[in-house]
């Protein structure tokens, strides 16, 4: 199963044509080969998500993300020989921004991960036909791995299919510089999407490398 930029897959028995995934890299992108399955580890910035119960790592990085998805998937709503899975979370440093606060991040990448997850994909294909609408259902501050971030979040809805509900997170890292963190969230709406509290318990479950506090691994919020 191939991963395209935005989170969404081309099985190779089912596609057609090229894709623009990133090549493959022979290490497991977490940078943890043989590591625990139900903790997400980002190298880079220092910290670990928990994977849920019905979710998996992606087996390779997406463009400069650490990511994970749900195991189930369909075909794109809008786009057929494209399978999109129901729930996507992606970690990175941000970059490219002028943001200097958590909350000026979280309010300035919202437009962007509503794009890249629900709109159009790097290759101009609307795989739930382009967002229609959005509604802005939750905003303000959250601790993050002991740290004060930020978070954002939408309800978006899309020409075809159940829309879904997008978040951005940012806060400080927890090494280094203390850069800026983004974390990603994509939840489809309907009964087969993932429950949006699933969201809450990813963001209180992210932690500093080597943290053994619980973070919630194995919370059931699959789809």
């Amino acid at each position: 199963t191939l991963l395209g930029d935005d989170g969404t897959t081309t099985p190779p028995p089912r596609a057609t044509g090229t894709t623009s995934e990133p090549a493959p890299s022979s290490a497991d992108p977490t940078g943890e080969p043989g590591a625990d399955p139900s903790v997400l580890v980002d190298q880079l910035n220092g910290i670990t998500l928990p994977v849920p119960d019905g979710w998996e790592k992606s087996e390779r990085a997406v463009d400069r993300a650490i990511t994970m998805t749900t195991v189930a998937d369909r075909e794109c709503p809008g786009e057929s020989n494209r399978y999109c899975p129901y729930g996507r979370v992606m970690s990175f440093t941000a970059t490219q921004t002028d943001a200097a606060t958590p909350e000026a991040l979280a309010k300035e990448d919202i437009q962007a991960a509503s794009d890249a997850l629900y709109d159009e994909d790097s290759l101009g294909t609307s795989l739930y036909g382009g967002v229609t609408s959005f509604t802005v259902v939750k905003s303000g501050p959250v601790t993050v791995a002991g740290r004060t971030g930020y978070l954002v979040r939408r309800q978006v809805k899309t020409a075809r299919g159940p829309g879904g509900y997008v978040q951005s997170l940012a806060f400080p890292s927890t090494i280094g510089a203390e850069s800026l963190i983004t974390v990603r969230f994509g939840f489809d709406a309907g009964p087969e999407g993932p429950p949006l509290s699933g969201m809450d318990a990813i963001t209180e479950g992210i932690r500093r490398i080597g943290d053994t506090t619980s973070g919630g691994v194995g919370s059931s919020i699959g789809p």
